[in-house]
């Protein structure tokens, strides 16, 4: 089974609108600046709604799909989906997490192991 994420522009216009979203969804708030570095291929055992304040995200997936998204969007990413950062991302952005932060199990970022 492929998981996808779903990307919504336009969503939202400030901070505080994407910190009453996450709290309503009973979910942990982190605002963070992201320059995109090239990763490996990784995966995350939480889901995370990301709120893109500033700039451009750009994600790469399993697939080669490269996300993009720009200021106002909302990116839903559920737990287990394969993807990487790539350099040309630079923004802010309220992340939400489905777990507290201090309760992520190392490493964060989960590496894609090959099946046969």
């Amino acid at each position: 089974m492929t998981l996808k994420y779903t990307i919504s522009e336009g969503h939202f216009t400030t901070e505080a609108q994407a910190l009453d979203e996450i709290a309503a969804r009973g979910w942990y708030a982190l605002a963070l600046d992201v320059v995109g570095k090239n990763e490996e291929l990784h995966w995350h055992d939480f889901d995370t709604v990301i709120y893109v304040v500033t700039g451009t995200a750009y994600a790469a997936m399993e697939d080669g799909t490269v996300l993009k998204a720009g200021a106002g969007s909302r990116v839903e990413a559920p737990a287990g989906l394969v993807h990487r950062d790539v350099p040309e991302s630079a923004y802010r952005a309220i992340f939400g997490f489905s777990v507290r932060p201090a309760d992520f199990t190392q490493p964060l970022n989960k590496p894609v192991i090959a099946t046969r």
